[in-house]
């Protein structure tokens, strides 16, 4: 990993290194909840995860619809098929994450706020709403799908994440530890001041590696979980869709994404940032 880049005074001092890493949030903020700035977030969080889950479900269940073998005369190569899917949640990421990041962070994802909250980058009191706009936002948007065709989303599942066919509980819930894991990863590599600094040279749109994150994790786990890697998600479309084999997996697409944003987190803090090291007081890097 790269030094920090020091810049040499005329004095022939250093002065500091060349970014500045935000303050660590306080664990609880009170002074947030009096913020109109604040509820802004939250709403954006919302409105967010609302279409998030609006459009990729219509997504799934119009695949599902196109390539129906019940059907007389329904080509089974018809429809988007797994790669549309997969465009469909890493496009709609993008999107969102570019429209909101200036106003909430764009986290539209449970386990992202997750992982933030446990670096220190958002406060207590700030995750909790989060995480409760995201999920309600997710029902929301779930059940907008199935006012506009009950009959298409009750026939196709609802988009409801389960655990497929041939697959164990265990296989299900690694899915989406490291599904999770890539996705935070890379939230916090796109993200960091460091490498902002460090790599200027090659401007990134922060929520371009971010969406890709997610296309390709769907790539790989919608065979196996239909791919959750947001506890938001995952919920609302099992509150709306409300069948038992839903719900029989649900734990799945909580304990798994928490897990994975946690050990993200960890890693780029702890291991990548050098935290731990520094906490102690043993290294420094040096011009």
């Amino acid at each position: 990993m790269a030094k920090d880049v020091e810049v040499a005074e005329p004095a022939g001092t250093f002065s500091a290194k060349d970014y500045q890493d935000p303050p660590p949030a306080p664990l609880i903020d009170a002074e947030e909840l009096i913020q109109w700035s604040f509820y802004r977030a939250v709403i954006a969080e919302f409105i967010a995860t609302l279409l998030f889950l609006y459009i990729t479900v219509l997504t799934v269940i119009g695949y599902k619809s196109q390539t129906d073998s019940d059907i007389p005369g329904v080509d089974p190569c018809n429809g988007v098929g797994i790669l549309g899917i997969a465009w469909a949640f890493g496009g709609m990421i993008f999107i969102l994450v570019y429209c909101t990041a200036g106003i909430s962070g764009g986290h539209i994802n449970p386990a992202v706020t997750f992982g933030l909250f446990l670096a220190r980058k958002v406060s207590l009191v700030r995750a909790l709403l989060y995480m409760v706009a995201q999920c309600l936002g997710a029902i929301c948007g779930v059940g907008l799908v199935k006012a506009f065709q009950k009959a298409y989303y009750n026939k196709y599942g609802g988009g409801a994440n389960e655990l497929q066919d041939g697959f164990n509980k265990g296989t299900g819930l690694g899915a989406e530890i490291i599904g999770t894991f890539v996705l935070v990863y890379t939230v916090f590599s796109a993200t960091d001041p460091k490498r902002s600094a460090r790599d200027s040279h090659v401007p990134v749109l922060a929520p371009l590696p971010i969406g890709f994150a997610v296309f390709m994790v769907h790539l790989a786990t919608i065979p196996i979980t239909g791919t959750g890697i947001n506890p938001a998600r995952s919920f609302g479309a099992a509150v709306i869709y409300n069948k038992e084999k839903a719900w029989d997996d649900q734990w799945i697409f909580w304990v798994g994404p928490f897990i994975g944003a946690a050990i993200a987190a960890f890693y780029h803090q702890y291991i990548l940032r050098a935290g731990a090291i520094k906490a102690l007081g043993s290294f420094r890097s040096n011009a």
